[in-house]
């Protein structure tokens, strides 16, 4: 028994060294498959697992001794890390004021961005978390601008033949069905959207990515949990701007390509792998402009639970 992804269908493989494990328990505790027990004062693979084991290596991670490793499901013993020493990680100071001086940028200057910083980009997206490993977010990475006016040109083609999607008969048509919110959505977003990027682009103006230096798309699978692409893409976002890069999240993109023929050929021209719930793209560059104040943002609302 196993959790299944695009990567593996196969459940990890646990190795005790008996000779090593001296009974602590601390990977019992944090084995949250309650795939490990002790018995007779060794940890030992419990017969009685929920899913069977998902590789998240934390039993591994955690042993003092050295005593357990687990392969399989895209993990390896190779692939532990020693954690950086905690004083060189960003204090709350820190990172506070990064996110503040984040702003979304849609302006760039003509310089192009490295492949080398493009690569720290993704090394930093890959340590977001996920709701099962292995990761089942996949990344499409354009690396000059000419490549991402390209997938622009495509896309704004690809919805001059969806256009009936938003027209007035057919919205009028689905209202009954699909609620009077996603009217509003259609009618308020969707159709202007469509609009100005088609008309737009006639012009010569592109405001689908805005002819980006680089870019990269976040998506999953169908097996994978939708809020990983999204938690990716944000660990991504950050990183580009520690890193001196204006970035933009583009969230109009993905859900237009998911549905029907045309938008699975269109994912495979673009050797898109996989429809998915959720996905972003993350446009990145050098800015041409410079923000002198920020928006102090609020959620719509916060409540502490009695």
């Amino acid at each position: 028994m196993a959790v299944p992804t695009t990567r593996t269908n196969e459940a990890g493989r646990i190795i005790i060294n008996k000779k090593l494990c001296n009974g602590c328990g601390l990977c019992v505790s944090v084995c949250k498959d309650f795939s490990l027990i002790i018995e007779n004062g060794k940890a030992v693979i419990s017969d009685t697992p929920v899913f069977g084991c998902i590789g998240c290596g934390h039993c591994m991670a955690i042993c003092p001794r050295g005593a357990i490793t687990v392969s399989g499901r895209c993990i390896s013993p190779e692939d532990m890390i020693k954690l950086p020493d905690k004083k060189s990680a960003a204090d709350y100071s820190s990172l506070l004021s990064l996110l503040n001086r984040r702003r979304s940028i849609r302006e760039f200057k003509e310089q192009t961005v490295k492949r080398e910083i493009i690569e720290k980009v993704l090394e930093a997206a890959q340590t977001a978390p996920m709701g099962l490993p292995p990761s089942d977010v996949h990344a499409l990475v354009f690396d000059s601008r000419e490549k991402v006016r390209g997938f622009a040109e495509d896309f704004c083609r690809y919805l001059e033949g969806m256009k009936w999607f938003v027209s007035g008969w057919f919205l009028a048509l689905m209202r009954p069905f699909w609620g009077k919110q996603n009217d509003e959505l259609f009618r308020g977003f969707l159709k202007p959207c469509i609009n100005i990027y088609t008309e737009s682009m006639k012009k010569g103006v592109n405001l689908v990515n805005y002819d980006a230096p680089a870019a990269i798309y976040f998506y999953g699978s169908p097996y994978s949990d939708p809020a990983d692409p999204i938690i990716a893409a944000t660990y991504a976002m950050l990183a580009a701007e520690s890193l001196g890069l204006g970035t933009c999240m583009l969230g109009a993109i993905h859900p237009m390509i998911q549905n029907g023929g045309a938008a699975k050929k269109f994912r495979e021209k673009h050797g898109i792998k996989h429809k998915s719930r959720e996905g972003l793209f993350l446009i990145m560059g050098y800015p041409s402009v410079k923000y002198s104040k920020g928006i102090k943002r609020t959620f719509a609302s916060v409540d502490w639970h009695e």
